[in-house]
């Protein structure tokens, strides 16, 4: 566990002003876009607000010295079956506390979240809770110099600003793997989301790599997709990963909704799961109890990591600032994994 770090006083327009080397007046009428300003000037005193993680105070009046009762929470997405959950945690601890979370996503859009994050700093919330650890340099000086707790939630395979809370995606991928090579498959698919804003299925599926490395194995065909998670997704890439790589013994999924949509394929066209063909997911979503047979997943402790957010920026627990907080994910072999041998 971190030890408590210094807070940070908040930013003002005095130090935009030392900054960009203009008055504080002029810094005031850039940032509100109010009066006449060269157009040299206002670069120069948005370049430096930006370098600094400095954010305007919406709050006018007597107010503006102070925190209102909000806390931010800004996720990838709302369409994603993942969050709600999260969001169910941090909502359940909030509760009865006097502070009210507010939502945003960010479409998994590094440019779109750090616009999200500056306003929500710029209402001066108690709190904001972040979903992942990679974030714009813009992003993470505002977060930096906000002067409130903020936690980074879902992962935990990297350096946080401030607290994190999550599971680390590369060891959820080497155990899944461990507990395929276990169960006696050897010719292994990975299909799922085009990693480069997807963090932590990137993390995922170089874990699983890592995990078939130790048994001397390697991934012996991918299928990537761009766009959300759907059954429907699942089932057109499971269907042209078999007809491409006919002798594959297992199918690993970077998520369960297209694990569920390839599972349904399967069974449709009579394939035996998991005596022939083994298939597994990631987050144990609740969608997966309405399937024909459960197919095996990882449980991504998503009311956890959203409860323990909650109660850092909240104060109720000890480690308020500072923390790294590392849940275990937890393997669910359901009916798709064969019984290790």
């Amino acid at each position: 566990m971190n030890s408590h770090p210094p807070k940070r006083r908040t930013l003002t327009l005095r130090d935009v002003s030392e900054a960009s080397g203009v008055s504080e007046m002029t810094v005031s009428r850039v940032l509100r876009n109010r009066g006449e300003v060269s157009a040299a000037t206002r670069e120069r005193v948005l370049a430096a607000a930006k370098s600094l993680g400095y954010v305007p105070n919406r709050i006018a009046g007597g107010l503006a010295s102070q925190r209102v009762n909000l806390v931010g929470v800004i996720i990838p997405s709302l369409s994603n079956m993942v969050f709600p959950e999260v969001l169910r945690g941090i909502s359940d601890v909030l509760e009865g506390t006097g502070l009210q979370p507010v939502f945003g996503t960010s479409n998994y859009l590094p440019e779109r979240e750090e616009q999200v994050i500056y306003e929500m700093l710029s209402w001066r919330p108690s709190g904001l809770i972040v979903a992942g650890i990679e974030h714009t340099e813009p992003a993470r000086a505002m977060m930096s110099n906000a002067g409130i707790p903020v936690v980074e939630i879902m992962d935990v395979d990297g350096d946080p600003v401030d607290s994190m809370v999550g599971i680390s995606h590369r060891r959820a991928g080497r155990e899944m793997a461990r507990a395929i090579i276990a169960s006696g498959y050897r010719r292994i698919g990975f299909l799922g989301t085009k990693m480069p804003l997807d963090h932590r299925a990137k993390k995922r599926m170089e874990g699983f790599e890592e995990g078939l490395a130790e048994a001397g194995l390697a991934l012996e065909d991918r299928e990537f997709y761009s766009g959300g998670s759907a059954l429907a997704k699942g089932r057109e890439m499971t269907q042209a990963m078999l007809a491409r790589s006919p002798d594959l013994d297992f199918l690993y999924y970077s998520n369960d909704m297209i694990g569920a949509g390839g599972l349904l394929w399967c069974l449709e066209k009579g394939i035996d799961v998991p005596g022939k063909l083994g298939l597994a997911g990631f987050n144990n979503v609740e969608l997966l109890d309405g399937l024909p047979c459960r197919l095996a997943t990882m449980d991504a402790c998503r009311l956890e990591i959203g409860r323990a957010a909650a109660e850092i920026v909240s104060g109720q627990r000890e480690e308020s600032t500072g923390a790294a907080l590392e849940l275990t994910p937890r393997l669910n072999p359901g009916d798709t994994i064969r019984a290790p041998r």
